[in-house]
């Protein structure tokens, strides 16, 4: 019995899920009220309320789950070899998360618009920070001598890296998500990377 009602719930928040999704796109967040939200979904607003707190907390659902759809793909491993970032590797890591994205393109159309944008970038910063900041610092990353904050240097790829999502998954393009992380790898290690006294393994 318990899995039927488990099977129920996650019907039921798939359709309001879905619904919210198709409003924004259409009206903008703000215009979309719970009512709206209850009938596109073919619901009553108790119902809603059964699963959500508000609209405010349905948009943080579907934030975090955008969120875990990229930090899943995310893999440190043979990342740099010899104190050097090996490029292909990266490559084939962002080429992964962008095929994801592109599956999931609706939800992260809708995380990266407005001052969403911020927060999402902010969060993918300090996730990224946690992952990757033993691989950082036995990069030390200098200028003239002077060490590079990794802080700093996350926070300033992490900006590019969301620009450029947001430019790719907003665009009716023809580029694939490999072209893209090759165009990215490309910007960044033989420009950003270089600059900034990091030795890349092509």
């Amino acid at each position: 019995m318990k899995k039927k009602q488990d099977l129920r719930v996650l019907r039921s928040q798939k359709m309001i899920i879905e619904a919210f999704m198709k409003l924004v796109i259409q009206k903008g967040y703000n215009n979309v009220s719970i009512q709206d939200i209850a009938e596109e979904a073919m619901i009553n607003r108790a119902t809603f309320y059964a699963h959500f707190k508000d609209k405010e907390d349905l948009f943080d659902s579907i934030f975090d789950r955008s969120l875990s759809v990229l930090t899943s793909v995310l893999d440190v491993t043979q990342l740099v070899k010899n104190n050097k970032i090996q490029v292909k590797h990266i490559e084939h890591l962002l080429t992964k998360m962008y095929d994801v994205i592109f599956q999931n393109r609706d939800f992260f159309r809708i995380i990266l618009s407005g001052s969403s944008q911020e927060i999402f970038r902010s969060k993918l910063a300090k996730i990224v920070y946690e992952k990757y900041i033993d691989i950082f610092n036995q990069l030390k990353i200098t200028e003239n001598e002077v060490e590079i904050p990794i802080g700093f240097v996350i926070e300033y790829m992490s900006a590019i890296y969301i620009s450029t999502l947001h430019w790719w998954i907003n665009n009716d393009d023809e580029m694939t998500s490999s072209q893209l992380a090759t165009l990215v790898v490309k910007l960044i290690g033989n420009g950003h990377l270089t600059v900034m006294g990091i030795e890349i393994e092509k």
